[in-house]
């Protein structure tokens, strides 16, 4: 894992929990879906992670558990929706209900990749729009506020009637290129859809560097071509950058399309590396330098060596100095100005 992104909050943190917050401890507990993040998160705050336990019984039901009290505390629970998903919300909503029925004063989902954020219409007849029935089920259990990064769609953040507080991976990502390229600033930042042109922009004014976009049109329900590239990319470093890389289908046009446009040399991001079906070896035979994502999705040793193009960094950092935010009345938007 490698990160260029850090904040000077151990120096101000013991000094902040115990002055400026109204919750008292703060505790950051995890489930079984990511706990090396949850780790790292409780490293730069310099506080333990939490003591909790997850059972599967023979009949397939979880059971929670946490190993010490948690009465008037302000809990933090870190559990992304990644594979297996239903297990690991199952998991979230156990340890947010048992968190309430242990007196905890606060208890704050943090949920780096929300899977279900895909779902957020009914573009079909007869189905269910999921990304909205799961805010309802978190909040059921009683989360009292959810801490996120990058939902596929920004409207999914209006689902929740608790607060929510909706972190960005493009600081870390822009530094990483500011740091591993010399000349990141001369190149071209490419939106794989339109509909990325929001994410790509603020990635380029953080690189100060131009930006393109993929013109795409829908062939069927499950098939996107693309059509054309907007803007100038010949003999340019290009960056695209995109929410998730699920199967790469959509990269892997993306790369083609640059190509095809006469980039010289093509770097991907994105802030969720999930990873699956064809994805790996699609990433291995693509002509980029390097495939980039963050630890909100954990990445197995396998599949980094199985696509060696694969690099991993973290936002801890970022959650880390997020949590202590929350938990001292500050302000998290100031992250990203």
């Amino acid at each position: 894992m490698s990160s260029n992104f850090g904040y000077a909050v151990r120096a101000t943190f013991l000094e902040g929990i115990t002055l400026n917050s109204r919750y008292n401890p703060l505790m950051v507990f995890s489930g079984q879906s990511n706990i090396h993040l949850a780790q790292e998160i409780c490293d730069h705050l310099g506080i333990p992670l939490g003591k909790s336990e997850t059972q599967k019984f023979s009949n397939d039901n979880l059971m929670v558990r946490y190993n010490e009290s948690l009465r008037e505390g302000d809990i933090y629970i870190v559990q992304s929706l990644s594979s297996p998903a239903s297990d690991n919300l199952l998991e979230l909503l156990l340890l947010i209900d048992a968190a309430k029925t242990s007196s905890a004063a606060r208890v704050t989902a943090v949920i780096p990749y929300y899977s279900y954020a895909r779902s957020d219409k009914k573009d079909e007849p007869r189905i269910p729009i999921a990304g909205r029935l799961v805010a309802d089920l978190l909040q059921t259990a009683g989360a009292d506020r959810i801490l996120t990064m990058t939902l596929h769609s920004p409207q999914v953040h209006g689902f929740f009637k608790v607060p929510v507080d909706h972190l960005s991976a493009e600081i870390t990502i822009a530094n990483h290129l500011l740091a591993s390229i010399s000349d990141a600033s001369e190149g071209v930042v490419l939106a794989p859809d339109a509909g990325d042109m929001k994410r790509a922009s603020a990635l380029a004014r953080r690189l100060n560097s131009n930006l393109a976009f993929i013109d795409k049109r829908r062939v069927s329900d499950t098939q996107v071509e693309a059509r054309s590239l907007v803007g100038d990319v010949r003999d340019r470093k290009v960056f695209i950058v995109d929410d998730e890389i699920s199967t790469a289908g959509s990269i892997v046009q993306a790369v083609s399309a640059a190509k095809h446009a006469g980039a010289r040399e093509i770097y991907v991001a994105c802030t969720h590396g999930v990873y699956v079906g064809p994805a790996l070896e699609r990433i291995k035979g693509l002509d980029a330098v390097e495939v980039v994502s963050t630890n909100t999705v954990e990445v197995p040793e396998w599949k980094m060596a199985q696509a060696r193009k694969l690099k991993v960094l973290t936002v801890a950092p970022l959650f880390g100095e997020a949590i202590q935010r929350i938990h001292t009345g500050k302000s998290v938007s100031v992250l990203f100005e």
